[in-house]
């Protein structure tokens, strides 16, 4: 690992459920900020690690996978949508290797003043510990419900349950070095502009 590697600092971006992280990090990229998207990786761990899919194998059974390989993503869905421990010991078992993982990543990147991690259970995973700074993402709920009944074709239900699962925007707000308001009535550029020039001071 080169002297230069080790001084790119670690930014995490989160934000509940609909609130536009991806449009956010679409906004980095441009400015040449390579991104961690968590969720794609973890992904493509539980099919691609080892050690990870005997964990998943051995928590939910064979039937995890299909026959090529290829995650049961509804068999698990089933399994964890009303067993808050199932989906705990779930998240025991990926987001540790989701870690090592973008750990890896960040050290192969190289003249970026900072990468960024995209990720909604940041908070809630303890991941940020491990980074420098942290931005959330705001959108009001009433505009995140519809964004996500429009973009997954759910019910307004099935948005909220999904909410109750995340850590509560406010506490998300309190615990953010920047947040950017993705409401319709800011400049995303503009606000992304502002946090990556302080970024790249530091």
């Amino acid at each position: 690992m080169s002297k230069n590697t080790r001084t790119i600092l670690k930014v995490g971006i989160t934000g509940g459920i609909g609130s536009g992280k991806t449009t956010v990090c679409k906004v980095f990229e441009a400015l040449g900020i390579p991104v961690y998207y968590a969720d794609w990786h973890a992904r493509q761990l539980m099919v691609n690690a080892p050690r990870l899919v005997a964990g998943v194998k051995e928590l939910f059974g064979p039937d995890a996978y299909l026959e090529d390989g290829a995650l049961n993503r509804p068999y698990i869905a089933e399994k964890v949508f009303n067993n808050d421990k199932k989906l705990q010991q779930l998240n025991h078992l990926v987001h540790p290797a989701v870690a090592e993982d973008a750990g890896r990543w960040h050290s192969a990147q190289e003249n970026v003043p900072y990468t960024l991690k995209e990720a909604a259970l940041l908070f809630e995973s303890g991941n940020f510990k491990q980074l420098d700074k942290v931005i959330t993402v705001f959108a009001p709920e009433k505009l995140r419900i519809q964004r996500v009944m429009e973009r997954d074709q759910v019910s307004r239900k099935e948005v909220r349950a999904r909410m109750a699962k995340q850590m509560p925007e406010e506490e998300k707000l309190k615990r953010a070095d920047f947040v950017v308001y993705n409401d319709g009535s800011h400049s995303l550029v503009r606000q992304v502009w502002d946090i990556h020039r302080e970024l790249i001071e530091k």
